[in-house]
């Protein structure tokens, strides 16, 4: 399906009339058939479609060619764009080299958490009127919010001078939308978690075998958290996020608990476990195809293939892993390497096909930009290519995480302003879960830690946009100040609207 302006997206709602079944996770149930609003939400089975689709946005972190995460990995100092050359991705290597504009921008960045912004409004408008029982409908509404807030904490954080549409839009207003200003952006995200966080209904866990994936008291809390801190609220910060990780490196009041080995948190059946906050699902049984990928009814994992290196084989007898090809995308910097190579964490995060190469247990054809390292948090693995149909590329079910434990450990530790005991704490069970030892606490400290864990997971150029450390990491990649801390918006969207750009992009 064809997604332009923000104006289109309010006329047609595609979502589900799905039930769980007591064997199918929440993550899979896929949104499927078309209703006009006006004949839609008259139960709950209807609302729970409409939920659905609201939550089928999420699957932006790692679905589709523009994902969250290989485009924001693109713009940070730990990684490349790579691919198959300078013109694979325009938007992906403009983001990369910072010569991005409203032109080359993939408009999805916009308009895909627009679309779900306006499934959440549309769902919110219609469920007062929905017969259904009060609690479901309390709790529906809830995760509406929670949902709602995400998209545009994203939105904000990529474009920050974005509209604020809170009611569906329809002919008479949709050309009339203006921007909003940063700060009314962040009292509505927040207004929006408060508001499901208060609902008693929004359980503090749910049952993994049918509901996975659906948002939970603590995940609201910990995206509130998240919110505050990039709001500059942190004390406001600090106390939400504590409420989500409890003593550090014990088990939370929401049963969150950091893994006791790192490489299982890239193990592609160890789905929602207990390091995972908010996770995006994904799926084989969607059958992906290259005609609609990209397109919101896939359920693939993209970032897969996307980090794989190209053509990859291995001569008999090799040691080295068995791996499908991929397209060699987020290739690791040099700089990057040379931080990790002698951290506990660089065999699961950093795979080294440069050093296999060289001992003559690999071969691949070198991407654009290639150094050798590909990111194997996300790579591809034999095991996890699907057999049944659709696109082999397209298929993998790998989750990702949006949010896990350890960050917000280290988000928590910032907060607190990188000092006092508690700070020492949460950064010391990051590094004891890994072999370290302890360090002095300090905002240096939490900022080599985050690098370091959450490598290639899309938080990086947040972080350094956040520290106000962009310039002096990006600016030999042409980062311009006051500029590349946002992406312009989407040509399409300024025409016959009222939307301005973005300042340094005119």
């Amino acid at each position: 399906m064809k997604r332009n302006k923000i104006n289109y997206l309010f006329i047609v709602m595609t979502m589900a009339v799905a039930l769980l079944s007591c064997k199918k996770e929440w993550e899979n149930v896929a949104p499927k058939g078309v209703f006009l609003s006006e004949n839609y939400y008259a139960d709950k089975d209807q609302a729970y479609g409409a939920l659905v689709g609201v939550y089928d946005v999420m699957r932006k972190n790692s679905g589709g060619f523009e994902n969250m995460i290989t485009m924001m990995n693109a713009g940070s100092d730990d990684h490349y764009a790579g691919g198959g050359g300078a013109t694979d991705g325009a938007g992906i290597q403009g983001f990369s080299n910072y010569t991005l504009n409203a032109t080359i921008i993939p408009g999805s960045f916009w308009n895909d958490h627009y679309q779900g912004i306006f499934r959440a409004n549309t769902l919110l408008a219609k469920l007062p009127t929905t017969v259904m029982d009060a609690a479901s409908k309390a709790r529906f509404a809830a995760e509406t919010k929670a949902l709602r807030a995400t998209y545009y904490f994203n939105l904000v954080r990529m474009f920050r001078n974005i509209p604020l549409v809170l009611d569906p839009l329809t002919a008479t207003n949709m050309y009339e939308v203006t921007q909003a200003t940063p700060d009314a952006i962040y009292a509505q995200i927040e207004k929006d978690l408060l508001e499901a966080i208060a609902a008693p209904e929004l359980p503090g866990s749910v049952p993994a075998a049918t509901e996975a994936g659906r948002f939970t008291k603590g995940a609201a809390q910990a995206m509130l958290g998240k919110v505050y801190l990039y709001d500059n609220k942190a004390s406001l910060a600090a106390a939400q996020l504590a409420a989500v990780n409890g003593t550090p490196g014990g088990t939370s009041s929401y049963g969150y608990k950091l893994l006791s080995n790192f490489s299982d948190l890239w193990v592609v059946a160890n789905k929602f476990n207990t390091e995972s906050i908010l996770e995006v699902g994904h799926s084989s049984a969607g059958n992906s195809d290259w005609g609609w990928w990209g397109s919101g009814r896939d359920e693939g994992n993209t970032v897969n293939v996307m980090v794989g290196p190209r053509s990859y084989s291995r001569p008999t007898g090799s040691t080295a892993p068995d791996l499908p090809s991929g397209w060699s995308f987020n290739v690791f910097t040099q700089d990057f390497y040379d931080v990790i190579k002698t951290d506990p964490r660089f065999g699961a995060t950093v795979f080294d096909l440069k050093a296999l190469k060289t001992a003559g247990q690999a071969d691949y054809i070198e991407g654009y930009q290639n150094t050798g390292y590909f990111l194997n948090k996300f790579l591809p693995r034999k095991a996890d290519v699907r057999t049944g149909g659709g696109a082999l590329e397209l298929n993998y079910k790998q989750n990702t995480y949006m949010i896990r434990l350890a960050d917000t450990y280290l988000l928590e530790a910032e907060a607190l302003g990188g000092t006092g005991a508690r700070a020492q704490a949460l950064l010391d069970a990051v590094r004891a879960r890994v072999g370290l030892a302890s360090v002095p606490v300090s905002l240096d400290a939490i900022k080599t830690e985050r690098r370091l864990e959450l490598a290639g997971e899309g938080h990086r150029f947040f972080d350094l946009v956040r520290w106000g450390d962009a310039l002096s990491k990006l600016g030999s990649r042409g980062f311009v100040k006051n500029k590349n801390e946002i992406f312009p918006i989407p040509i399409r969207e300024l025409q016959g609207t009222k939307l301005v750009q973005n300042p340094s992009y005119n």
